[in-house]
Formats: structure tokens, sequence, C-alpha cells
């Protein structure tokens, strides 16, 4: 059975046009490159590829944070979430939310102040160069890594939902050619042609969320509580629905899991290298804080939205038919599109979707090109001697060399859990760079050793909590549904890794006696407060 005739079952109708959803595809892919094109026509120094030659304002940047931060997991998988547990799917909205406030808070200016391209500038800026570059290389390209797997893994499984293609053959074409795809955006425009793309997306994304949230409420007379009964009333009279506890109350190890989940996503979001790497696209500290309050607006804005069309779907879909659909919980929202707008609207929210994971998948590859080239090759292999243009040469080299991996790698992730790919990536981003990112910015005393313990023993200890948590195996969900080896009760390990990577963090430096310089420290401090100095050290 194909997955049309699938969809159809479970629409109860036809699921609109396959050649429909592919023209939208094209127009869009058609003009995203013609505008990468005119980008690459400015794309010349090591600050043009990297940071856009920091020509962004808070305001466009904002959107594209907005653009980089709302994949297809907040679009496609909250709804979903919403739609079969209600308050409880509400719950990751609010996570990803409430993340903002601390890299807001925390991070952004500073960050913006002290760095140079990537995250490494800054952990490295008054420790040892080359370790510390090593290991913060490592630890970016682990989350960059596994967030591309999954954002592959998501474009198959989203396209052979939405054009008939069921064959694990075509689900790896398509695979591929969103890699390529990806390639040929970094390749050509670098930041400032990735920057534009997420722009599109990110307005393209918002603004189809609003008309379906408009076009849901204004079916049930802008009532919420109307729509709320309706979606009680189809699944059952459910109630659970609009109560905390339906997915995290179960018992006491649910409700543990849900704290951990929690703590992963508020605090890894101000650890993802390709969200960090951001900030160093404007030309100013204060328009890199207007960029994340924009992107704070446009984000809280579209969540809300995926409270309405989470239990929209649930209304005038229904858990059952949502759940038997080609891609299960995925599906709410495209099945809503069709619902509400039929094969027109279906297409639009597709080539979104589609939208929305070729340009994460191009944020995250510049972001791990830019790593490798910058910290690793530029920093520790060649002692800091190449020219600016050989060392975007060696990123556009990463580039097609990441891009390979990915498409490897999403094509060998098919029918794998894509949500252990996205909590893994931010269970690392918040045990192995935060600690590592607030110590260097606000303790004196931290040192060398510090940083390197922190960033290993979180990113080991993720690794190793996820490896032997539910998640890998011991349920009818696991990668690995047959074994049972899960040692760890958990699904998320950030309720052990995170605290585990700053007390590391603590007690390297304690233990250190090497102590770094007082006036490398002193000159941190005062250009991350102020952002004097910072200017001068950008322009070369």
């Amino acid at each position: 059975m194909s997955t049309t005739t699938l969809l159809t079952a479970a629409a109860g109708t036809n699921v609109g046009e396959p050649w429909l959803n592919m023209l939208i595809f094209g127009l869009f892919v058609a003009v995203t490159l013609v505008i990468v094109l005119r980008a690459s026509k400015n794309t010349k120094t090591a600050a043009d590829y990297y940071a856009g030659g920091r020509s962004f304002s808070g305001t466009q940047n904002g959107t594209a944070i907005a653009g980089d931060y709302l994949s297809a997991a907040s679009f496609l998988g909250i709804v979903g979430a919403i739609a079969i547990n209600g308050y409880d799917g509400f719950l990751y909205s609010i996570g990803f939310l409430v993340a903002w406030l601390v890299a807001l808070l925390l991070v952004a200016e500073l960050l913006r102040n002290t760095g140079k391209f990537t995250m490494a500038d800054v952990l490295s800026f008054r420790l040892r160069q080359r370790p510390v570059r090593i290991a913060a290389a490592i630890a970016t390209l682990a989350v960059c890594l596994f967030y591309l797997l999954a954002q592959m893994a998501g474009a198959g499984a989203l396209v052979s939902l939405l054009l008939g293609i069921d064959e694990r053959l075509g689900q790896s074409i398509v695979i591929a050619i969103v890699g390529a795809l990806m390639i040929l955006y970094v390749l050509v425009g670098g930041m400032k042609g990735t920057t534009w793309v997420q722009i599109i997306k990110a307005i393209l994304l918002i603004a189809g969320a609003a008309v379906m949230t408009v076009w849901v409420l204004a079916l049930y007379g802008f009532n919420f509580s109307a729509l709320l009964g309706d979606a009680v009333a189809t699944a059952g009279g459910n109630e659970a629905l609009l109560n905390p506890g339906l997915q995290y109350g179960i018992n006491a190890t649910t409700k543990l899991d849900f704290l951990s989940l929690g703590l992963a996503l508020v605090l890894g979001t101000a650890g993802l290298p390709h969200v960090l790497m951001r900030f160093y696209t404007v030309p100013t500290a204060k328009e890199a804080r207007r960029s994340v309050v924009w992107a704070i607006w446009l984000i809280g804005a579209f969540y809300l939205f995926t409270l309405v069309l989470g239990y929209g779907a649930g209304a005038l879909i229904g858990p059952e038919r949502i759940q038997a659909a080609p891609g299960g919980v995925n599906s709410a929202a495209p099945l809503l599109a069709f619902e509400l707008g039929g094969s027109l609207l279906l297409g639009l929210i597709s080539a979104v979707a589609f939208a929305t994971i070729l340009a994460v998948v191009a944020g995250l590859t510049i972001t791990a090109a830019a790593s490798f080239a910058h910290d690793v090759y530029a920093s520790v292999l060649a002692k800091e001697k190449p020219s600016p243009e050989k060392e975007v040469k060696i990123a556009r080299r990463t580039v097609v060399v990441i891009g390979i991996l990915a498409i490897l790698g999403g094509i060998g992730a098919q029918g794998q859990n894509v949500a252990f790919l996205v909590a893994l990536a931010f269970a690392v981003a918040a045990s192995a760079n935060l600690p590592t990112i607030l110590y260097s910015l606000f303790w004196r005393g931290f040192t060398t050793q510090g940083a390197l313990w922190s960033m290993y023993g979180g990113l080991a200890s993720a690794l190793i909590l996820i490896v032997f948590s539910p998640v890998m195996s011991g349920t009818e969900t696991s990668m690995i549904p047959g074994a049972d080896f899960a040692l760890f009760p958990l699904k998320n390990p950030g309720l052990i890794s995170i605290p585990l990577a700053f007390f590391l963090g603590w007690l390297g430096s304690v233990l250190d006696r090497r102590r770094e310089d007082p006036a490398k420290q002193a000159e941190m401090e005062v250009r991350s407060l102020t952002g004097v100095g910072a200017e001068k050290a950008v322009e070369h």
C-alpha cells in the first residue's frame, strides 16, 4: 500500500496533489537560489563568509534566529504532541521559549563582545588556545551532526508523507537532493546567503501558522473554550488533554523525565553553536541584544499558534486518525492544513515545512564548517598563519565533506527515532557548551583544565546516559526495539549530565595548579561587559 493510500485512509479523502507540492517546493528553491547567488557577489572575506559581513540589523538577525530555531521539529512535532498529549505537549513550547531568556540575559551581548566568528573564540580567549579550541570544535561538530541527521531523516519522512514516496530508495534520493541543495546554498552564499534563506523561511512559517491559527479559531467563532471542548469530545471525552500529567505525570520516573527534558531545553538553547554563531552577524552588541528580543517575540507568537493548531488538529482530525497516518504524530499539521484548505494549503504548508528543513540544515552546515576551518585548521593545525582566503577555501571544502556525511547519515537514520537525535543535540549543548561558556564569562578562577573537564565530561556523560537509556533500547519505540540494555531510567540525560558538567568545570579549575593570565582575564571581563576593544579585534 502506498503512502498516499495510507494518508487517504487516514484523512478520509484524497490527500492532495503531489505535483502541486513539488511545484511549490520548486518555486521556493528557485527564489532562494537567486537570493543566494546575489549574496555570493559580496562574499569575499572570512567575515563575509562566516558572519555575513556583520551587515545584518538586529531585526533581520532576530528573524533569521527565529528561522534557525523553529525547525521542522518545532512545527510538525509540537503540533502533533499537543494534539495527542494536550497540556503536556505544550510544555515543549514553553521550554523552548523560556530558553531564550537565558540566551538574552546571560549570553548574547557578552558573546558578541568577546568572540569573532565561533563559540571557541570566546572559550579560548583567556585559556590555552589549542586544547580548548579542539574540545569546543568536537562539541560543536557533535551537536551539529546529530541535528543534521535529525533534519535529513525528517526531510525523507516529510516528503514520503506528502508526495507518496514510500520506497526506501525514493526517500534516500530525496535526502540526497536536500543535501545537495544545502551544500550549494552554503558553498555559494556563505552566512549571508544562508541568513536570507532563514529570514524568508521564518516569515513563511510564521505567516503560514498564523493563517491556519486564525482559520481554526474562526471555525469556533474565536471561542478557544469551544475549541478545547471539541478536542476533548473528539478524543472520546478524554479531559486529561486539558490537565497536566497525561504524558509526564504517570509515575515518579516520568516526572523526573520531564524535569530532565525541561532542564536540557531551557539550558541547551544558550549552548547551541549554530544559534550562538548568529550573534556575530550583527555590527554591535546592542544589535545582538535587539536581535534576541526580536527573536523572542517571533518565536513566542509562533508557539502560541502551535497551541491553537495542536488542539485544532485534535478537534478536527482526532488522535486516532493522526497516529494512523504515515509519520504518526508528525502528520498532525499537514493533515490539519488539508482539512482546512485542501490541496493548495497542504501544498503551501508542505513547502514551508520543507523550507524549514532546508534552512536549518544550511545554518548547521556553515556552523560546523566554520568550527573546523576557523578553530581546528586556522588556529591549531596551521598555527594561525593562513590567510583569510585560504581559511574560507578550507571552510568550503569542509562544507562538501559535512554535506556528504549528513546525506549518508540521514539515509542511514531513516526510520530511526528522530527525537533521539534532537534530544541528544540539546543534551550535548547544555552539558558540554553552556557550563564552559558561563564559567568563561563570569568566573575569574576558571582554568583550561576546568574547561576541558567540563566539555569532555559533559559530552561523554550525555552520550553514555543516552546509550543506556530507554531511548536506545528496552521499549517498543526504542532505536533498537529487540534489545534491552537500558540501565538509566530517564529518556533525557540532562538532569545528571548538566549538573555534572558544571561540577567538573569547578573541580577541574580548583585542582588546576596552573593559573591563567590575569591580564587576559581582566581584558575579557572589560570587553564582555563594555565592548571596548571588540570592534578592533573583529576587524583583524
